[in-house]
């Protein structure tokens, strides 16, 4: 997918001297997110400003003052330095990619990646969690290697909720209003160079919405955006907030996304042969891509979805039956049943299609369901999920053996160069071969990280944590919050040690994810937190869904721990849980703890970030750890692989296990010193854990494997 030159333009949009005039070009392209040069030249400017815009490089730009535009522009150090990032970034982009250099490079066609979020970088919110950092990540390996790739999403226009702890210790959520100008976007336009402009129709109302774009490298970012003066009120709030609403306002939104998403690509323009579709939020492209067929090619339903699937990718994420969204059938029959006048078929076959029993007429209409069958290539998201994922939807293949239902699996991986702190990349590259980077899901170019001198690692391993620590009390100080006063939950400045053991443990807090697993035994998790000899402490990140008061019960009972005396200030949770807060704890934590309920874990992409930093993980065998886990060689396993039974003595089985290990093998492996005063065991696991496991579940091998399995298919199926 070609780049955009728009020097000029951007240029106007953010008035600049000429000595600063690829200032706006930088802020424009995401690429600089993943640029540490280019990152600290932002900084530079204004230190301060650039904090309290939350790394915004446009909000930056647009707040300077003359007065300090020209004391940059008259700086020849700055210009020089600006020069420089600029023209390589430049270069990096214009650079031959990994797709030039396959046979396959001449492959004509492009593929769409549709997601109901994207986690690019924290200056656009448009995300929740884990599902928006994948389709992040995705995008960014996408624009290294120099995919066809563009992304469809929604500009959620008040992204989603920002927690803030009160005084009592709860949760509250609140929204602030994106202003477009102030964030990395532009307006769509169309082959005219007009702006876009979208008509969707929604039940018996027509919807208008615009789309931005958003560069990340070469990849380009559409997002639907639906408030506009010629939409009523209720149709401008379609893209308010993320995930908020009902049953109502999610299916409107879906709408939006498959079906306005496709028609945003046609009236683009852009050769788009094949759609990858993350979760069943988007699967009404699909339909939209069938109804082409019947009105275009005069395609029967049944030829034209056969021609849909064989150039659809479905990848699923969710290994819980409740958990894949349902619509009751007189709300899809309100949205939906007007639109089966152009797929050429009756309302009740469509509500066939969304239901696992076709005959069951008491069954509601699942979008799972419905992608299953409208995608001929179907995944999910680690090994375990996949065979998961099978058992959960073998009713759909009644006829076929389980180890023959056709849905396979594709590991998650990490944008390495999102996720690992600069000071650790610079080791990196003294120790791993020079090309590291580009034959980064090679393992035996990581085999090398086994080299590092312990004291250069061990040394650096007590920097970034205490970066981290300095992190955290620049944070609760600047919420204006008094650690342990307030809603802070700290107990002092002094309240963490570089030299304690140091767990982490941030996710989204559904309740599966047993966020309070380590305080099952209160007087056990006591000791363990408050030895004089061999203490540990953790630290907590993370939300729970608005409307998830299970969840919010559970950071309240965190926040409760952090506040207790009885833990000394062991215990922290830092509210508001963004991607920077996530960068800085997968840098500076000694141990990732992860504690789901087996196998409702589906990938979990959060313990691969610290092992970048030698961090080592501490976790049940769900997801992908099973795939990756040497236990006590390169991080440990909790339980043995059972499956959660829904009892409360699994959790008990499990928290058992946990503070086993804690006890005989965690705790005591970080306080064995030598000489030196290093623990050399530790450290020999910490290289283990950098040498095995980054280079497999990486997001260049992930999106690599993707193009090999499903979208280089999937483009041979293409019609010409």
């Amino acid at each position: 997918m070609p780049t955009r030159d728009a020097n000029s333009q951007l240029s106007r949009d953010i008035p600049m001297p000429p000595e600063l005039a690829p200032l706006p070009e930088l802020a424009h392209n995401l690429c600089w997110t993943w640029n540490p040069d280019a990152v600290a030249l932002f900084r530079s400017i204004d230190p301060d400003r650039w904090q309290a815009c939350r790394h915004n490089a446009i909000a930056l730009l647009r707040g300077l003052g003359k007065r300090r535009i020209a004391t940059l522009a008259s700086d020849r150090e700055f210009t020089r330095r600006l020069g420089r990032v600029a023209g390589r970034m430049r270069s990096t982009l214009r650079r031959r990619t990994w797709h030039q250099g396959t046979r396959q490079r001449r492959r004509r066609g492009s593929i769409a990646y549709f997601s109901m979020e994207f986690a690019i970088h924290e200056s656009l919110p448009i995300f929740a969690g884990g599902l928006g950092v994948l389709a992040g990540d995705h995008l960014k390996s996408a624009s290294d290697l120099g995919l066809p790739l563009v992304g469809v999403g929604i500009f959620w226009r008040h992204g989603y909720s920002r927690q803030m702890i009160d005084a009592r210790g709860k949760q509250g959520d609140g929204h602030r209003r994106l202003v477009a100008e102030n964030l990395p976007m532009t307006e769509a336009v169309d082959r005219s160079g007009r702006r876009l402009r979208i008509r969707v129709l929604i039940a018996a109302e027509t919807v208008t919405a615009r789309a931005w774009r958003v560069d990340v490298g070469r990849v380009p970012l559409f997002l639907l955006d639906t408030d506009l003066p010629a939409n009523s009120p209720s149709q401008r709030n379609l893209t308010k907030r993320l995930y908020s609403g009902n049953a109502d306002m999610r299916i409107q939104q879906e709408i939006l996304l498959g079906i306005g998403g496709w028609m945003l690509l046609r009236k683009l323009g852009l050769p788009v042969k094949v759609c990858h579709l993350n979760e069943g939020h988007a699967v009404f492209c699909a339909l939209a891509r069938i109804a082409d067929g019947v009105r275009e090619d005069d395609l029967e339903f049944a030829d034209a979805a056969r021609r849909v699937s064989a150039t659809t990718v479905f990848t699923t994420h969710t290994p819980i039956a409740d958990g894949n969204e349902t619509f009751q059938p007189k709300l899809v029959e309100r949205y939906l049943a007007s639109y089966c006048k152009r797929l050429g078929i009756d309302f009740a076959e469509l509500l066939a299609m969304g239901r696992v029993d076709p005959a069951d007429a008491e069954e509601d209409f699942g979008l799972t369901p419905l992608a299953l069958r409208l995608a001929d290539r179907r995944n999910g998201v680690s090994e375990l999920h996949g065979q998961v994922s099978r058992g959960m939807w073998r009713a759909l293949w009644p006829r076929r053996t389980l180890e023959r239902v056709p849905i396979g699996s594709i590991t998650n991986g990490i944008h390495l160069r999102t996720w690992l702190h600069p000071k650790m990349a610079a080791l990196l590259d003294e120790y791993l071969p020079p090309d590291w980077e580009d034959r980064q899901d090679q393992p035996s170019v990581w085999a090398r990280a086994r080299k590092i001198p312990a004291a250069r690692l061990w040394d650096l391993r007590l920097e970034l944590k205490r970066d981290l620590f300095e992190f955290i009390h620049g944070r609760l100080s600047t919420s204006g919050r008094c650690p342990g006063r307030s809603s802070g939950t700290a107990q002092g400045r002094g309240c963490l040690d570089p030299d304690v053991l140091t767990i982490g443990f941030a996710r989204r807090f559904a309740s599966y994810k047993r966020a309070t697993l380590i305080f099952d035994d209160i007087r056990r998790a006591e000791r363990l937190f408050n030895n004089k000899r061999r203490p540990i402490q953790i630290i907590f990140a993370g939300k729970a869904h608005p409307a998830d008061t299970t969840g919010k019960a559970l950071v309240a009972e965190i926040v409760k721990h952090a506040r207790s005396p009885r833990f000394h200030g062991r215990v922290v949770f830092l509210e508001d849980y963004d991607m920077e807060v996530a960068r800085h704890m997968v840098a500076g934590v000694d141990v990732w703890l992860n504690t789901p309920q087996r196998p409702r874990e589906a990938s979990g992409t959060s313990g691969m970030k610290p092992t970048l930093h030698g961090g080592l993980n501490l976790s049940i065998l769900d997801g992908w750890w099973p795939e990756a886990c040497v236990d006590g060689r390169n991080g440990w396993a909790v339980g043995r692989g059972e499956d959660y039974d829904g009892r409360p003595a699994a959790d008990k089985r499990d928290a058992r296990d946990l503070y086993r290990n804690l006890e005989c093998n965690v705790v005591p492996l970080y306080y064995r010193r030598g000489r030196d005063h290093r623990p050399t065991a530790w450290i020999r696991m910490m290289k283990e854990s950098i040498a095995t496991i980054p280079g497999a579940f990486n997001s260049h091998r992930m999106v690599k494997a993707y193009y090999k399995h499903y979208y280089l298919p999937a483009l041979e199926a293409a019609r010409p």
